[in-house]
């Protein structure tokens, strides 16, 4: 799996005009998936992102976690992550999981986060058109890749 993790003050996700997720300050997590991802996949990454020190202590320091400072996880499933731009100039999206796969390893990957997170994790709608509104904060953007462990 890949992630693209922001620090955001609120973030939102749109479907047909009706608000489908929303938090507050914590992390919105664009994901993609990948066809051979493992539950250990999931699990390694939800714990990372839960885990991730990138918000400031009492110095300002990133030394707190979205856990420790009560935050919220807003999971959105974006299969362009997976997105090859080596021949032309479009993209080719064959690295990505079928909707079959990609489905239910998003569904799970949710489920793995807010387990971890120990609070519910609002999502967007998987396949739909979907408008991501953000404050990001910092800015703070980390690339997360379950197989790179890095």
């Amino acid at each position: 799996m890949r992630v693209v993790l922001q620090r955001v003050l609120e973030a939102s996700v749109t479907v047909d005009g009706r608000v489908t997720g929303s938090i507050g300050r914590g992390l919105l997590a664009l994901a993609g998936v990948a066809p051979d991802d493992t539950a250990e996949d999931r699990e390694w990454l939800a714990r990372k992102i839960v885990q991730l020190r990138v918000f400031g202590d009492e110095l300002g320091v990133m030394n707190r976690s979205v856990a420790d400072i009560g935050g919220e996880v807003l999971a959105v499933s974006q299969f362009t992550l997976y997105a090859s731009t080596r021949k032309g100039n479009r993209p080719s999206w064959s690295a990505a999981a079928p909707p079959g796969v990609a489905r239910p390893g998003f569904e799970a990957f949710v489920a793995t986060l807010a387990r971890e997170l120990g609070r519910a994790v609002p999502t967007g709608v998987f396949g739909a058109d979907m408008r991501i509104a953000l404050v990001n904060d910092g800015p703070v953007t980390i690339v997360i890749d379950s197989r790179a462990r890095e």
